[in-house]
């Protein structure tokens, strides 16, 4: 045989390595969370003026998740569920002051970091990745800005609050004279960028927090420049629309209270302007991030993982924040960008949920499964979206209130037994609540059967800082 066809043989038959391998034949992961980022993105159309061509640039590298859910709209739950793989109504972590660590479920809990750096990897972490009052030092080798502090501080204007609301604390927003680069997701990028640009001796697990958009929403003036204030579309919000809500629904939409703030202070379009500017400032800072991982030296062996902790309203059903079971607070984008696992421009519209992301990230990695975790691989959907997806999404905000999501409805159900049923294939704003519909009772029931069996008690809490 001469020596041409001796090298052919030898590649047919020895292992390559594949473009997803880096060090010790892993991929890389680059795990990038988004704060209070609903629905907006350009991928999601959730509004026509919001600018994210870097979202939509890495949308267009893999898989988008049409259809992901959070755990639970509010910030500690959701994270933890994530990173824990348990979800709220088995751990009791329902709201934002119980300290996840402290609950006997959670107390020993392998987080998603600390079970690949059991499995070979370097696990480093930048900005908000747990709830900011309860940071786990124990799951990272290394941290920005340190491992007890989640993220740097934010320039802030004087003469606050800027929109003029009496007591509105950080519910606030407009321009801060400050140099981009002062921000805290600056600097957060600058720290992953760092880390991209270095050759590293084990496969590595990079988390990027970026804290925009959450409020307060200050942003240097060029950002609001984008989206001026006389042109900005307002969320539609019939003013009958909690009418079919039950009272337990209300109460969490709180209508008598941000809303109608904004609406008395005539801040709407100034809310919107300086969410979409808060959301153009993280996007840039994005497309920061993933210009250094295309120059640097892990471009080629780097899987990507992009969410966000729980969606947002903006005044839809009279209704600000996340905290309610509706499709703007739960609704999250995803982003899984796995070469060789999953086709470019892929989309895909079965309901997922967060806590998918811990058994996902795992199977990427090519670690043993973990048993004790809440949640479905992905991996599946990743190399056939239409594959079939027998899981709903579920979502709760406080014991025995929980939403469900399949792929056409969502059927919300209340600690008292009151309910809410919509139909997104003929209703995608919920405006008709279609619980007392007697033809709908088998999707009701079905829906239903998917509600957690076990609801543990309420967590303790603690005071936040």
């Amino acid at each position: 045989m001469n020596r041409i066809g001796l090298l052919l043989l030898l590649a047919a038959i020895l292992p390559m390595k594949t473009i997803a391998q880096g060090a010790e034949g892993k991929p890389n992961i680059l795990f990038i969370a988004v704060d209070d980022l609903n629905d907006w993105i350009t991928p999601l159309g959730g509004h026509p003026q919001a600018s994210t061509p870097n979202i939509a640039r890495l949308a267009e590298r893999g898989m988008l998740f049409s259809n992901a859910h959070c755990a639970a709209p509010a910030c500690n739950p959701s994270r933890a569920a994530l990173m824990t793989g348990v979800r709220p109504s088995t751990s009791g972590v329902y709201h934002n002051p119980q300290p996840w660590r402290e609950v006997e479920r959670l107390r020993e809990a392998q987080t998603l970091p600390q079970y690949l750096r059991e499995h070979g990897y370097a696990v480093m972490g930048s900005g908000k990745m747990f709830h900011g009052a309860f940071p786990d030092p124990p799951s990272w080798d290394a941290y920005f800005p340190s491992l007890d502090r989640q993220r740097p501080g934010d320039p802030v204007p004087e003469n606050r609050p800027l929109n003029g609301i009496p007591k509105t604390a950080h519910f606030d927003w407009g321009p801060v004279e400050a140099e981009t680069g002062a921000m805290s997701d600056a600097l957060v990028a600058d720290w992953v960028i760092g880390q991209l640009e270095k050759e590293q001796e084990k496969p590595l697990f990079l988390a990027c927090g970026f804290f925009r958009p959450h409020l307060p929403w200050y942003v240097p003036p060029k950002y609001l420049e984008k989206f001026p204030l006389e042109s900005i579309e307002l969320p539609r919000s019939p003013s009958d629309d909690l009418v079919d809500v039950p009272q337990l629904g209300v109460k969490m939409a709180k209508p008598q209270g941000d809303h109608a703030k904004v609406v008395k202070h005539d801040q709407w379009k100034q809310a919107v302007q300086g969410y979409l500017a808060s959301i153009a400032f993280m996007d840039e800072q994005l497309g920061r991030v993933l210009d250094a991982l295309d120059r640097g030296p892990h471009a080629k062996n780097t899987f990507i993982v992009f969410w966000t902790d729980h969606g947002w309203h903006l005044g839809e059903k009279q209704h600000w924040r996340k905290f309610a079971l509706w499709e703007e607070a739960t609704r999250t984008p995803v982003i899984i960008v796995a070469p060789e696992v999953a086709q470019p421009k892929s989309r895909c519209d079965h309901p997922v949920s967060l806590l998918d992301l811990y058994p996902t990230i795992v199977e990427l990695a090519g670690a043993p499964a973990k048993g004790d975790i809440e949640g479905h691989s992905l991996v599946p959907l990743l190399k056939d979206p239409v594959a079939n997806w027998p899981h709903i999404a579920l979502t709760t905000h406080g014991r025995h209130n929980h939403a469900v999501r399949d792929q056409r409805w969502r059927y919300i159900r209340y600690e008292d037994g009151t309910e809410e049923l919509y139909d997104h294939a003929s209703d995608p704003n919920e405006y008709t609540n279609r619980a007392d519909d007697p033809d709908l009772a088998e999707v009701k029931k079905r829906l239903a059967s998917h509600l957690p069996q076990i609801n543990v008690p309420d967590a303790p809490r603690r005071k936040q800082k």
